[in-house]
């Protein structure tokens, strides 16, 4: 009897290390999906989704740590049910202003330009980068605080870019020639928003085997294995709370920025000029395509909305317009996050001239992405049907990746992103 409860205990072992945890914290909603590792795929067999309170988050971030905790465990409950087991290894989206993702570029001149690079070499110049990377984020981050003291880690990293004596290559591994520049893309968070993941993870007893700028996830589940992809876009994340933008140029993650300004914003505008509680004025943002609702109210309210809708619409000219690094922007938008189910504001972003003084070489298209675009994630339950789970369907790629890894042995992308997890 014995034996056989200590059996029965590692398998449950091994069947919950073939699983992961997505559980994305937003401002509005905790979201929590499960999914099982499927060769180089992911199931997802559980879907857990809670509303947050109003005091919950601020601006992407955590501000009530047991109110936090209690959305968690629900909506983790409603994905271990539905998934019928208890899945510890876990990925949690990290969001907010003061989230820092940037594409550096570092030059490295060779002493030995005739000696074939290799991997010890390519940790040196990745090191290299990162520290630059660093002191920048900790520079930006000190200032927007006014605390030069703020503690600073870093969340992500993922090469663009490697070119050897002006030449772009795909494998740089056994390449001579005195002058490599890498691009690598990294994203910094200050420690006290990272310790209130970790603070979360412990009191869930999840295993944080990942945490995840959220716009880096978004840029993951469109991307999928493929080192070589030539993906160009513009992807944009309308929360809660913030607005968190990334551009992905020639399967590369560009940069990413975050903007305090999402769905909760055109609630609060709704409210104040309406002269309405919270609850109502969110109530009312939701339900705008009914029918039912009264001409003049619905008026009132698209007034309201269209308010907030120009100062958004310049936070993101703002963010954009700090992506110096490319030529030109992808003329593709993507759009996910609870607050792109605002029909007026996907509209807006689709018909107002808001990009005219941004390097866009033709009008921009929007569209919202379906889950059914993600890659190498596949929903058999279809309970997963909108573009507000993509988010979590990200971190449980950022997931497979840090645990799993691409099959490629030969994709440089891979060797060197193996280097970069952390």
């Amino acid at each position: 009897m014995v034996f056989e409860k200590l059996r029965a205990k590692v398998a449950n072992k091994v069947e919950a290390d073939e699983y992961i945890v997505g559980l994305d914290i937003g401002t509005e909603f905790v979201k929590a999906l499960i999914a099982k590792i499927k060769g180089d795929e992911l199931e997802i067999v559980g879907v857990g989704r809670t509303r947050q309170g109003v005091s919950d988050m601020h601006s992407g971030a955590i501000a009530d740590i047991t109110g936090v905790v209690r959305n968690c465990e629900d909506a983790l409950a409603q994905a271990e049910e539905m998934a019928g087991l208890q899945a510890k290894r876990a990925v949690i989206g990290i969001a907010g202003e003061l989230v820092k993702g940037v594409t550096n570029t570092i030059r490295y001149r060779r002493p030995q330009p005739n000696k074939p690079l290799d991997v010890p070499e390519m940790e040196f110049i990745i090191e290299k980068v990162q520290e630059r990377a660093q002191m920048k984020a900790q520079k930006q981050i000190g200032l927007e605080t006014g605390n030069d003291e703020v503690e600073v880690k870093l969340v992500n990293s993922a090469l663009v870019s490697i070119h050897i004596d002006g030449y772009k290559i795909s494998n740089p591994i056994g390449f001579q020639g005195r002058d490599v520049a890498v691009q690598i893309y990294t994203a910094f968070a200050p420690m006290v928003h990272i310790g209130a993941l970790e603070k979360v993870a412990d009191e869930l007893a999840l295993d944080l085997v990942a945490v995840a700028a959220e716009p880096f996830a978004v840029s993951r589940s469109v991307l999928g294995n493929d080192a070589s992809s030539s993906f160009t876009a513009i992807l944009a994340d309308v929360g809660g709370g913030t607005t968190d933008i990334a551009v992905v140029d020639d399967g590369g993650v560009e940069g990413t920025k975050m903007f305090g300004i999402g769905g909760r914003s055109f609630t609060r505008t709704i409210a104040s000029d309406m002269d309405l509680n919270y609850a109502d004025a969110e109530k009312l943002k939701c339900n705008l395509d009914n029918d039912k609702l009264k001409a003049d109210i619905r008026h009132s309210a698209e007034k309201a909305i269209d308010k907030t809708l120009g100062v958004w619409l310049d936070g993101v000219e703002l963010a954009l317009s700090e992506f110096d690094s490319v030529d030109h922007l992808p003329n593709r938008i993507l759009l996910c996050g609870g607050g792109a189910s605002l029909e007026q504001l996907v509209e807006a972003l689709a018909e107002r001239e808001w990009y005219k003084d941004l390097p866009f070489t033709k009008k921009p298209t929007v569209q919202l992405i379906k889950p059914s675009e993600v890659v190498g994630i596949t929903d058999p339950s279809g309970t997963v049907t909108d573009h507000t789970f993509i988010t979590a369907m990200g971190l449980l790629r950022v997931g497979y990746d840090t645990i799993v890894g691409a099959e490629d042995a030969n994709s440089v992308k891979e060797k060197v992103n193996k280097l970069l997890r952390i």
